[in-house]
């Protein structure tokens, strides 16, 4: 992958070492007859592919197997006690600065980002007391690291200087593919204990990080931690701070751009799930859903760990052996709860809109949606209650769910006194695993964007991009690379990405990480 650097008027953050991958050249369109694409898949991924493919001119339709787009940040309808609707999601997504590609998506339909708010902190809380905030740390590194040190109460200068240099020193000089060389065989929380990060610390920093991927530090790749460290700390300088969809996911992003899809000719077709793809001998795929089959020139599987396995499992010509096999082995994160609490009155003024906690059972963090979310702030104003979110990620697949949600709840009354006399009018409990697992030595069996065969490619953020993003960018960034690579076969331009500096920023600093070559 080469990089290279755009005009700044260009730019699509603040960082100006934010790095440019130039659009595949080509023509601007199809000049004549275009090709027939399917999109399975209508969440990040599919929805990038399909927007780029159709803005080329390709006849797209996109598969979604759920009544409405988004995937996993899809939202749906639910009828409250009191007789109102609200919409009800999988709960909070943090929208970081960093995420170029998806917010070039969603300026198809929002050019100024007016449907994301800003919130003003990142606040990080330990049931021992100490607290972390990211609010007044400087986003430019190397000061973003030392302005962390010197206001954290987490993380001192003492702590500093007894961590194992040697051993950090890959942290400073994070590029991909070489991290995952360096530390895909060694899980997370290893990790932490050779480099002596202090307990605190730790489970507020780098264990906020790992449970962004829904994963137990123990199982989780510290290749993927150190990415992250790479991609939010020590190698941007958009810092930690983020926004959120100030309306649920459906009403602030995925309805407007369903209508640009289907503004470009894009068939939408939701409540659809494919059951099979068969490559057909000459060229071009039949592709089945619902009982009906379909030719079509290319395809895009942008599908979750489970819908990719069964759908290649029930597609048997589909790829070879070594790919087949590798897709059969992805695995899935374990269970997370997403709790969501209509109560019948406010939490305290200071609370913020959302909190990360660690040392409080399983509950991993809070939200209190009313605070940004103007659907909830008016449902909170009409019953002068507040509407409450819990998070309990990587939660044993044999635990009992309803003690679990009775423990997370019994942590938020802990962590905010005020909700304990509060009476529930309405909760929802959401239990979900179809994140995917990121496991140590898992890298390099993961699929890539391009398959044997050469008109069907995968995006989502299980793919393996060989670039530096992560989560919800690493998504959008698969569906534009899988909608690239058809369209350089079919000499049509692509898209430019974008990406957080793909090497750490300070050339001593990388000297030093050059010595570090084994994280023992």
């Amino acid at each position: 992958m080469r990089y290279g650097k755009a005009a700044a008027g260009g730019r699509r953050g603040r960082d100006r070492r934010a790095a440019v991958i130039a659009a595949p050249a080509g023509r601007d369109r199809f000049p004549g007859q275009a090709p027939a694409v399917a999109v399975v898949g209508g969440g990040i991924a599919g929805l990038a592919a399909a927007t780029l493919l159709a803005e080329r001119g390709a006849h797209v339709t996109l598969h979604e197997r759920e009544e409405s787009l988004g995937g996993r940040l899809a939202g749906w309808p639910t009828k409250l006690a009191d007789g109102t609707t609200a919409t009800m999601s999988r709960g909070f997504h943090a929208f970081f600065r960093q995420y170029y590609n998806l917010r070039g998506l969603l300026r198809r339909v929002d050019p100024g980002l007016d449907a994301l708010t800003k919130l003003p902190d990142y606040p990080l809380r330990h049931s021992a007391g100490l607290c972390d905030s990211f609010a007044r740390v400087p986003r430019t590194p190397p000061l973003s690291g030392l302005g962390f040190v010197a206001l954290s109460p987490t993380f001192g200068w003492r702590d500093l200087i007894r961590m194992n240099p040697r051993a950090a020193l890959p942290l400073l000089d994070v590029r991909v593919p070489e991290v995952y060389d360096r530390l895909d065989a060694v899980a997370a929380d290893d990790f932490l204990t050779r480099i002596r990060f202090p307990e605190a610390a730790r489970h507020l920093a780098f264990e906020v990080f790992s449970r962004s991927f829904f994963a137990d530090p123990h199982e989780l790749s510290a290749a993927e931690l150190a990415l992250m460290f790479h991609i939010y700390f020590l190698g941007s300088s958009e810092g930690l701070l983020f926004d959120v969809p100030g309306e649920p996911f459906p009403q602030a992003l995925w309805d407007p751009l369903g209508r640009y899809l289907e503004g470009h000719g894009v068939r939408v077709r939701t409540g659809s799930a494919v059951e099979r793809v068969t490559p057909v001998p000459g060229g071009g795929l039949d592709v089945t859903a619902g009982g009906r089959t379909a030719r079509h020139d290319a395809l895009v599987l942008a599908l979750d760990t489970g819908g990719l396995r069964g759908v290649v499992a029930a597609s048997p010509e589909l790829g070879d052996a070594d790919w087949r096999s590798r897709v059969a082995a992805l695995r899935t994160a374990p269970p997370f709860l997403v709790s969501r609490l209509w109560l019948d009155r406010p939490v305290a003024a200071g609370r913020p809109g959302f909190l990360g906690t660690s040392g409080y059972g399983p509950l991993d963090n809070i939200s209190v949606l009313d605070r940004w979310e103007g659907q909830a702030a008016g449902w909170a104003r009409r019953n002068r209650g507040a509407v409450v979110e819990l998070h309990a990620y990587a939660v044993p697949p044999g635990a009992d769910r309803d003690a679990v949600q009775s423990a997370a709840l019994g942590q938020l009354h802990r962590v905010y006194p005020e909700t304990h006399d509060a009476r529930i009018m309405d909760a929802r409990h959401e239990w979900r695993a179809d994140c995917p697992l990121f496991p140590v030595g898992g890298y390099r069996h993961r699929p890539t964007v391009r398959t044997p065969h050469p008109s069907v490619m995968v995006a989502g953020d299980l793919v393996r991009t060989e670039l530096p993003v992560a989560l919800m960018e690493r998504a959008a960034t698969s569906g534009f690379l899988a909608a690239n690579a058809l369209l350089t076969g079919w000499g049509v331009r692509g898209q430019t990405l974008w990406t957080v500096p793909p090497a750490g920023r300070s050339a001593t600093l990388r000297g030093l990480a050059a010595l570090g070559s084994d994280p023992a």
